[in-house]
């Protein structure tokens, strides 16, 4: 069996005007190579230990203690490119908060994760397009499951796409800002097999559908439906005749 003196390879003493802090490297795995790295203050408290987990010899994980008893944020290199990729935050009893990453590699900050209490992942903030704003929001339920969704397709800071899931993750609703105001003025509506069911327009900005449209099951249109006088009531219906569609 090794020992604590055999498994520890080194202990560099750093001497400075007022403290004596310790740096202890390791071969965690025994192959020759040190692959760890402890920074401890003068009072052997850990501030933070830096890990070489594929072996080529540079930094790929580094945790960071802040006088905590677990880390409360670690820094990861997930391609080995030498620059960190992936940040993660812990509270001070050690549940994971959230995680940052450079989701493509392109040495910026482009895909944030957010957790509850227990550790569960409540939502995900995204900026695809890497110009500093979030245009992508997905929304999870305490399973885990995708339940819906938001984005700025144009990129001017203001949504104006909203999804909605069934349970099983697919598709229910989508809705659409067509014209800059914030607010959907379209819905789509699909079934559980994914085929678009029907279309509803808000033509006036009251926010209420005024104008649909249905669908069948191959996606033709079937049906048009329309409340002229904007009184909540359909007064107008309009259907496709079978021999044109």
């Amino acid at each position: 069996m090794r020992t604590w003196t055999q498994t520890l390879i080194f202990i560099a003493t750093l001497w400075n005007a007022s403290a004596l802090a310790e740096i202890i490297q390791m071969d965690s795995n025994f192959d020759g190579k040190m692959d760890q790295w402890q920074y401890k203050s003068d009072s052997g408290v850990i501030e933070k230990i830096e890990y070489d987990k594929n072996g080529d010899g540079n930094i790929d994980q580094t945790d960071h203690y802040q006088g905590n008893p677990s880390p409360v944020k670690v820094e990861i290199d997930r391609n080995a490119d030498g620059a960190v990729d992936q940040i993660q935050y812990y509270s001070i009893e050690g549940r994971l908060q959230k995680i940052e990453k450079d989701y493509e590699f392109k040495k910026t900050i482009d895909w944030i994760e957010y957790f509850d209490d227990q550790q569960k992942l409540t939502h995900i903030e995204a900026d695809p397009n890497h110009d500093g704003q979030v245009d992508t929001r997905q929304f999870f339920n305490g399973e885990g499951k995708l339940i819906r969704a938001e984005f700025d397709l144009d990129h001017n800071g203001s949504i104006d796409r909203w999804e909605n899931y069934k349970a099983d993750e697919s598709l229910e609703s989508v809705s659409f800002d067509t014209d800059g105001n914030s607010k959907p003025e379209q819905w789509q509506f699909f079934s559980q097999s994914g085929v678009l069911e029907k279309v509803g327009f808000d033509t006036n900005g009251d926010d209420k559908i005024d104008r649909w449209k249905f669908y069948d099951s191959q996606g033709i249109l079937i049906r048009v439906e329309m409340d002229r006088n904007f009184d909540g009531s359909i007064d107008f219906i309009k259907r496709q005749p079978k021999e044109d569609k």
